[in-house]
Formats: C-alpha cells, sequence, structure tokens
C-alpha cells in the first residue's frame, strides 16, 4: 500500500514571496491550519520543503 503524507499549514503565508504562496496553493492550503493528504512521492516533499517552515508534515499509518 502507498505512504501517504498529511500536511498542515501552521504559520501564514501574508509577507511571504510570491514563489511560496504559489506552493501553498498549488498544495490547496488556502487557510490556517487546513490540512491535505498526498500520497508520499518526491513532487510532494520537494513542495514541502520549499515551505518547510510555514508547514507540519505528518506521515500517515493506513
Amino acid at each position: 500500500m502507498a505512504k501517504k503524507i498529511k500536511i498542515t499549514l501552521v504559520r501564514s503565508m501574508i509577507g511571504r514571496p510570491e514563489k511560496h504562496r504559489r506552493v501553498l496553493r498549488a498544495m490547496g492550503l488556502t487557510r490556517m491550519h487546513k490540512t491535505v493528504v498526498f500520497e508520499d512521492n518526491a513532487s510532494v516533499r520537494g513542495m514541502a520543503d520549499k515551505v518547510s517552515h510555514l508547514v507540519n508534515v505528518e506521515e500517515v499509518l493506513t
């Protein structure tokens, strides 16, 4: 079974560079404390690393 990761926006994107905002919007994180679940792959991990100071990443056990 494929692993999944849960990403939660914990810091505001106000005052952040446009690149960071685009990454968050592409991931579906538009509001504080919103959580999304993705398949664990390199592209999602890379996006999470770009905004690691704004999000929490957790592995989901299924």
